[in-house]
């Protein structure tokens, strides 16, 4: 993956804190959430790099499919 995305655990680990949600365990949320963003989300890059890889295998999935429609009908042009 390409570029990451930036999440500020200490800004998110105050604003636990001043809702009243314990230090020890706004830190370990921080963390866990920092985790999840970091390894499960995907940039607008990552996305744009997946499209390219799926276009370009689709487009020679089709390549394929169109080169032996072509030799088929060819076949059957000579025993017809």
């Amino acid at each position: 993956m390409s570029a990451a995305i930036v999440f500020d655990t200490l800004a998110y680990t105050k604003k636990l804190k001043a809702a009243g949600v314990p230090e020890s365990q706004a830190e370990v949320h921080a963390e866990a959430m920092a985790e999840l963003i970091e390894e499960r989300l995907a940039t607008k890059q990552d996305l744009k790099e997946l499209e390219m890889r799926l276009s370009h295998t689709l487009t020679v999935r089709l390549g394929g499919m169109m080169a032996a429609s072509v030799a088929i009908v060819a076949a059957l042009v000579k025993l017809l």
